[in-house]
């Protein structure tokens, strides 16, 4: 299915925008552009836009419970004051910068930071998945080429887990209270053969209030609304090719803010897909939930 209205938050494209992040206590959408090594932020009651530049790429943002950002970039991560600019470094990155760098990332409900990696060269599962836990990282040993789509079900008993390069996503055990992951199943699989009839591959995800999870779709220009049980309930067409990450907001939390791809994409696509950048809004039945934040 389609929906007939697609808005622009912003008319201003990014360049690789991802990561977008509703942040409830200040009405507000957050979002990255991380090949223009920026953190934006759009305040929807005052339609105002601002934006902070980093040093390096970022991959992820997670809100704090201190009213921080935390930010995973390719050299490391900091925590950004919004309200001053002012960055405090963390932890530098735990592998080769040259190779690789921090993507796409969630908090649990105890306050914890999922976060992966990705591995620039795509010849090898050469990136990982991390857990940050009050300052402490681990490797949580789940090797992928390029780390995604991380996003729990509404009871956190279930990790979700996807390794774009490898078109496919995996599900999880998960264990809030000790903070451990089991072993994994296939949630879904898509086809990697790049014909005419491609329907692109998983990158960044949301579940909303009755266990769907929601997947942007690369290069597919669609996103999908998945069942737990692996089944397609839902496919919506967007206006742009290259959709990178969903997330829910607004006061209901029934609106989902789409983040899209510009950079390094053809002159034909851009003419035929003028949105293409742009962090897209449209209205969705079913409410997504509140971001969990992470405790510092």
């Amino acid at each position: 299915m389609s929906f007939p209205e697609v808005h622009t938050l912003l008319d201003r494209p990014m360049l690789l925008g991802e990561c977008p992040l509703w942040d409830d206590e200040r009405n507000s959408l957050y979002w990255i552009d991380i090949a223009g090594k920026a953190v934006h932020c759009f305040a929807l009651a005052h339609s105002e836009h601002q934006s902070w530049q980093v040093s390096s790429e970022p991959g992820c943002i997670a809100l704090c419970t201190d009213g921080r950002l935390l930010v995973a970039m390719r050299s490391g991560i900091v925590f950004l004051d919004t309200s001053t600019g002012e960055v405090q470094p963390l932890m530098d990155a735990p592998y080769d910068p040259s190779l690789g760098r921090f993507n796409d990332g969630r908090c649990d409900s105890a306050g914890r930071l999922w976060v992966g990696s990705l591995y620039d060269p795509r010849d090898k599962p050469g990136g990982t998945l991390y857990c940050l836990n009050r300052g402490k990282l681990t490797d949580v040993g789940l090797p992928v080429t390029v780390s995604n789509g991380v996003a729990f079900s509404p009871d956190g008993a279930t990790l979700y887990h996807a390794d774009t390069s490898a078109h496919r996503i995996k599900a999880y055990p998960f264990d809030v209270a000790a903070g451990t992951i089991g072993e994994g199943r296939d949630f879904i699989a898509f086809s990697d053969v790049r014909s005419a009839d491609y329907g692109g591959r998983p990158d960044g995800a949301a579940v909303d209030e009755e266990g769907a999870y929601w997947c942007a779709m690369y290069e597919g220009g669609r996103l999908l609304r998945i069942a737990p049980d692996g089944n397609i309930l839902q496919e919506v067409t967007l206006p742009v090719r290259c959709p990178t990450m969903v997330a829910f907001g607004g006061s209901d939390m029934r609106t989902m803010f789409v983040t899209s791809v510009s950079n390094k994409r053809t002159e034909a696509e851009l003419s035929q897909f003028p949105l293409s950048g742009c962090v897209l809004a449209l209205r969705v039945p079913v409410p997504g939930r509140l971001e969990s934040r992470y405790i510092p």
